[in-house]
């Protein structure tokens, strides 16, 4: 049922994707890393109708991740790029052609091989002052770093750097989301826990940064990146946070190694695609 749920929820995150990059690209790049972009394009109906798809596909997703660890849902929630780029193609007419294919295949792949060799299991939920939770402050740190990265390159690679950004944040986001989830089920103590109160913050920031990748580049650059940094940062913060485990014999880390490969091999692919971003000046 965690396969079933966690799929469905990828699926719809993926269609919201196609619907908010297709309002986003629109926008000028002036506004990349500006909140006015996200005002403006909170007018927009077609990314509201993404964002409503998003979400119930992030409350899809929080329902896996409240019953599994998030080792095991991650994974399966990466595979929102498949998903999004076939809708692409079919609602856009958008080319999926052949090294895209490739691509996308090698990205999924990845990841289901990664779950399959590492066989997360375990996990619990430390006291919400546990120095565990300082963790999450190195991921904060790779997101600003990459962001400043990405500021003075071409707009293919601040896409990628940005989309990078925005999936570190959601993977913190998505441990967030599950660290309140089992604090409201051990009782009603979860409106006095930081974790609740720093989601949202989180939440908003890598809208902001994915918004700004959708506005610099097209779909098969400026989201790839995003749905391979989301898993491999929640994985292992949920290693560091809810002590869950990874199978460590020799053919489970290999297996884990071949995964993270083709999950950056496939995304590297995406990224070369001969899709350009748009050009500095926009027509009126």
């Amino acid at each position: 049922m965690i396969i079933i749920i966690s799929l469905g929820a990828a699926c719809l995150l993926g269609i919201g994707f196609v619907a908010q990059q297709h309002a986003a690209y629109r926008e000028p790049l002036e506004e990349i890393l500006h909140p006015r972009l996200l005002l403006d394009l909170m007018r927009m109906p077609l990314w509201l109708a993404g964002i409503g798809l998003m979400v119930c596909g992030q409350i899809l997703g929080a329902i896996a991740l409240r019953d599994a660890d998030v080792a095991r849902v991650e994974p399966l929630l990466a595979m929102n790029l498949l998903f999004a780029l076939t809708a692409a193609h079919v609602v856009y007419q958008e080319p999926f052609g052949r090294m895209l294919q490739v691509g996308a295949v090698l990205v999924c792949g990845g990841v289901a091989l990664f779950l399959f060799a590492g066989r997360p299991q375990g996990g619990r939920l430390p006291d919400p002052v546990s120095t565990r939770w300082l963790a999450a402050l190195p991921v904060v740190v790779v997101a600003v770093a990459l962001v400043f990265f990405g500021l003075r390159r071409s707009l293919k690679v601040k896409a990628m750097s940005l989309a990078a950004a925005a999936g570190v944040l959601y993977g913190l986001q998505d441990v967030l989301t599950r660290g309140s989830l089992l604090t409201l089920d051990n009782g009603p103590n979860v409106l006095a826990t930081w974790q609740l109160y720093v989601l949202p913050c989180v939440a908003v920031v890598g809208l902001l940064l994915n918004q700004s990748a959708f506005d610099a580049a097209p779909l098969q650059i400026s989201l790839p990146a995003t749905t391979v940094a989301e898993p491999i940062c929640g994985i292992v913060l949920g290693v560091a946070i809810f002590a869950e485990r990874l199978q460590v014999t020799p053919g489970a880390i290999a297996g884990e190694v071949a995964g993270l490969v083709a999950m950056v091999t496939g995304t590297v692919i995406l990224g070369r695609s001969p899709f350009l971003a748009k050009p500095v000046a926009q027509p009126q």
